[in-house]
C-alpha cells in the first residue's frame, strides 16, 4: 500500500467511525504520547533498562502503527500529500547522504 492510499484509508475510517478528526493539537499530543509508547518498549527491551511483566506482551509493531495512524490524520487535516512530501525527502536524503553515510567510518 503507498502513502496515498493509507491517507484515503484513514480519512474513510474517520468519518465512518470517528465522526470528525480531533484538531490538530489534540492529534499532535496523541502522537507524542504514541511516540512515546514506542520509545518505552524499545527502550527496555533493546535498551539497558529491565522489562516489566506488564511490558513484555507490548506490540512493538502496534505501537508503530498508532504513530503512523496519527501521522496521517494530521496530514490529511493540514491538507498534506504525505506521499508527495516522503518521495521529495527520498530524493533529497539520497542526494545529501549518500557519500556521506558511506565514507562515515562509525558504520563500517
Amino acid at each position: 500500500m503507498d502513502i496515498k492510499n493509507a491517507q484515503l484509508i484513514v480519512d474513510s475510517w474517520i468519518k465512518e467511525h470517528g465522526v470528525r478528526y480531533f484538531n490538530e493539537l489534540t492529534n499532535m499530543a496523541q502522537l507524542t504520547e504514541e511516540v512515546g509508547e514506542v520509545a518505552r518498549i524499545i527502550a527496555r527491551r533493546y535498551g539497558e533498562q529491565s522489562e516489566k511483566e506488564s511490558d513484555k506482551d507490548k506490540d512493538l509493531g502496534e505501537e508503530l502503527a498508532d504513530v503512523v495512524f496519527v501521522v496521517l490524520c494530521l496530514a490529511n487535516q493540514t491538507g498534506i500529500d504525505l506521499q508527495a512530501a516522503f518521495d521529495k525527502k527520498m530524493d533529497k536524503k539520497t542526494k545529501r547522504d549518500h557519500d556521506r553515510h558511506h565514507n562515515n567510518s562509525k558504520l563500517k
